[in-house]
């Protein structure tokens, strides 16, 4: 069943062309200073928070932040976890995800058994969703165990894709890792996008401008995640609106 984060996302993306989701990783901020992120982003457009990382703070942290977020933005919080520890009562959703090219069964079904009790005593809205780590891949691909699918191979993406979305994944998300220097092929990405069809594809890793996001949702990316961009920035609220309108439908 399709729940109300998930079809907020979808009615975005069929609106407006492509959505914006703006990554948070509690290890990196505050509680405050990711509600204050998170309120800036919410100004210029963003469509959701994400929470989470490759490591991630968890516990009373985790929820500190998504309350800040919450109370500071108003937006949906959909987690975003590295394991079981990155799960948390407060959130709206979670993106429950599998780790397709991880050669560790952890990231493959392990923490997704241990997980699945505490996403419904949460009553969290679980997003079904195909994880797929390109290179470089940054931490999370060394944290995650993944056999890196090579920049210049977009079969293979494409392929991983479908396979999710035969097992009924509903999201791919192509990651080119945290802090990435380019965001994945555009190649790849209408690649992928040509496999998977009305599943929705989220695209991250690498997005540093407007232009380089427009691209990504050109080639057939649905979604856009910017995270490092975010952190990095001196003004969230003009990033996230350079991002924003350069994937908004014209």
């Amino acid at each position: 069943m399709i729940g109300p984060v998930e079809e907020m996302v979808a009615k975005v993306v069929k609106a407006e062309g492509a959505a914006h989701l703006t990554l948070i990783d509690p290890d990196s901020s505050s509680p405050a200073d990711a509600g204050l992120m998170a309120k800036a982003a919410a100004e210029a457009g963003t469509d959701a928070i994400m929470v989470g990382g490759s490591v991630g703070a968890a516990g009373r942290a985790l929820e500190d932040t998504v309350f800040a977020i919450k109370e500071r933005s108003g937006l949906p919080v959909i987690l975003f976890p590295s394991g079981v520890s990155g799960l948390c009562s407060n959130a709206d959703a979670v993106f429950f995800m599998s780790l397709l090219n991880s050669r560790s069964a952890s990231y493959l079904i392990e923490n997704q058994a241990l997980g699945a009790p505490l996403v419904y005593k949460y009553h969290l809205e679980p997003i079904p969703m195909a994880y797929v780590v390109v290179e470089p891949g940054g931490t999370v691909g060394w944290v995650g165990d993944a056999k890196l699918i090579p920049r210049n191979k977009p079969e293979l993406a494409a392929a991983y894709a479908l396979a999710g979305t035969y097992f009924g994944m509903r999201f791919v998300y192509l990651e080119a890792g945290s802090g990435a220097e380019e965001p994945v092929p555009k190649e790849m990405v209408a690649a992928t996008k040509r496999a998977i069809g009305k599943a929705h594809l989220i695209v991250g890793g690498g997005i540093r401008s407007g232009e380089a996001a427009r691209r990504l949702v050109s080639a057939g990316a649905d979604i856009i995640v910017t995270g490092t961009g975010v952190e990095m920035s001196e003004d969230v609220a003009a990033f996230v609106r350079e991002i924003r309108s350069a994937i908004k439908r014209r």
